[in-house]
């Protein structure tokens, strides 16, 4: 082996170790802080302690959030896999012209009017049909925003699904939406997994919309109390933020290990063949 070689290995490799320390150190603050009486921007295990959970237990609305982030996270995936499925079927299944423009409109328009864009107008909608401080109300805002997207990449697994099955549940009488339900969403679960998770992913993490829409403070989710917890000062408010910031990071953990155990994040369209 050359030295320019020898050279380049061993900068390859320390640029990896780079990589690695930078995302590792903030999941090992994340999971050390919340056990340290006074916690700092450093990674140590000083002073072992329980108090700070039963400060976050103490606060009024932190568990109750979290519990308004999967109900809104949960209600928007259900309503955008459904709909989702339903529209990408459809679309793989039915030849009208101009439907492959349709789909990449769909997805440009998506792209385009994030929600900061769409902040005013989605507002007045919400006010005019009586939505503010309504979750419900945010979970068909966020199922829209998220409906476009969902539907364009649920399609390439619709079109991957053998039609010969379809046909041969008509011969035995199955309507249209037996078949949808009993035969091709089996042959889709991956792909309807994938939606789930995406869909459960931008709601979890989403501050804009929630903050915008839902004005009392029992019905915000995680995202949005996380930024209360500071001090007077504004200055963060370590004990309770590592704490909270551990359980918020829980569920989205436990459903990662939950898909991948299922899926092993596999994730193509149709069956084997």
């Amino acid at each position: 082996m050359t030295p320019r070689f020898v050279a380049g290995r061993i900068g390859f490799y320390t640029l990896v170790a780079v990589i690695l320390a930078f995302f590792t150190v903030p999941m090992l603050w994340l999971v050390v802080a919340p056990f340290t009486a006074n916690p700092t921007y450093e990674v140590s295990l000083k002073d072992f302690t329980l108090a700070n959970f039963q400060s976050i237990l103490d606060h009024p609305y932190a568990l109750g959030s979290l519990v308004n982030s999967v109900l809104l996270a949960v209600g928007t995936a259900v309503l955008v896999v459904a709909f989702a499925a339903l529209s990408a079927y459809a679309l793989s299944r039915v030849k009208i012209p101009g439907r492959d423009g349709l789909l990449y409109a769909l997805l440009l328009l998506s792209s385009i009017i994030t929600g900061t864009a769409a902040m005013v107008p989605l507002f007045q909608l919400a006010v005019e049909l009586n939505l503010i401080d309504s979750q419900l109300g945010l979970i068909l805002i966020m199922t829209g925003g998220l409906l476009p997207a969902a539907i364009f990449m649920l399609k390439d697994f619709m079109d991957s699904t053998p039609k010969s099955y379809e046909e041969s549940a008509r011969v035995f009488g199955a309507k249209p939406l037996q078949i949808v339900l009993h035969v091709v969403v089996p042959l889709v679960r991956p792909g309807l997994a994938t939606i789930a998770v995406w869909a459960i992913a931008n709601v979890w993490g989403n501050f804009l919309m929630p903050y915008l829409l839902l004005s009392d403070v029992e019905k915000q989710p995680a995202a949005v109390i996380m930024y209360t917890l500071y001090t007077e000062g504004g200055q963060a408010n370590l004990p309770l933020l590592s704490v909270f910031g551990l359980l918020y990071s829980i569920p989205v953990v436990l459903m990662y290990l939950f898909v991948s155990k299922k899926y092993g994040f596999r994730f193509h369209g149709g069956i084997k063949r």
